[in-house]
């Protein structure tokens, strides 16, 4: 998922990068272009970076708490096991 939504926006920079140039416009308006959609497209990434890693870390979390709740399962079945042996 990381390498398709980075291949989408590098695919996307790089096309409005090559529109913005082969526009017919002054130096300086094309500069101005090229410095604001790469700004633009910097926080898009950033963004998509951002919802990501906030994905990642959700998720971790939740196999962080399934695996303690199992643990604490198998602890309850072992200490039940010993007890009736006893």
């Amino acid at each position: 998922m990381k390498s398709n939504v980075l291949g989408i926006v590098a695919g996307l920079a790089a096309g409005a990068l090559l529109g913005v140039l082969f526009a017919p416009d002054k130096g300086s308006k094309t500069r101005k272009k090229i410095k604001t959609k790469t700004s633009k497209l910097k926080n898009d990434l950033k963004d998509e970076f951002d919802s990501f890693l906030d994905t990642a870390s959700k998720k971790y979390n939740s196999i962080v708490d399934k695996g303690e709740d199992i643990l604490e399962t198998e602890k309850g079945k072992i200490k039940d096991t010993i007890n009736s042996k006893n």
